[in-house]
């Protein structure tokens, strides 16, 4: 860690981080705020899981590769449109 963001983020800086959450949100919030903290992360993480599976299952490609050719329609080649 480069010194002095060490310096910055030293303990001083804690325990006025820590000081200021009591008084903003009182002792007897801060257990619930935790645990709505870690639900939320539990979710988003679920939902990545999930969003991983989908994208596996539509066979998309992977990142850097060009998608497959489309098997519908093509445009005419010669210059009318097919309007």
């Amino acid at each position: 860690m480069h010194p002095v963001l060490a310096e910055i983020f030293g303990p001083d800086l804690i325990v006025v981080i820590i000081v200021l959450a009591v008084v903003l949100f009182g002792g007897s919030q801060i257990p619930k705020l935790a645990r709505s903290l870690g639900s939320a992360q539990s979710e988003f993480k679920k939902g990545l899981a999930e969003g991983a599976g989908k994208s596996d299952q539509t066979g998309t490609p992977p990142a850097g590769q060009a998608p497959a050719a489309d098997s519908g329609q093509s445009p005419p080649t010669d210059g009318t449109s097919s309007t």
